[in-house]
């Protein structure tokens, strides 16, 4: 009987943690300073390199379906 309890216990609490995000609050989530990073110098160190290497610039952090809308 006590396992029931437990149970119950424990899907209340991954329940609880779901959240409908609603369109106009998709904004806040998606700002770039929402991105895990270790360390962001080491990031932009490494993105230097990168782009020196290959002799291109940009096209890195856009967060969007490709479709050029945002």
């Amino acid at each position: 009987m006590r396992w029931i309890y437990v149970l119950l216990l424990f899907l209340l609490l991954i329940l609880s943690g779901c959240a409908t995000v609603k369109p106009w609050e998709r904004e806040s989530l998606a700002d770039p300073i929402m991105i895990i990073d270790e360390n962001p110098i080491d990031a932009g160190m490494k993105e230097h390199f990168i782009d020196y290497r290959e002799g291109s610039e940009g096209a890195t952090g856009a967060q969007s379906g490709g479709c050029g809308c945002g």
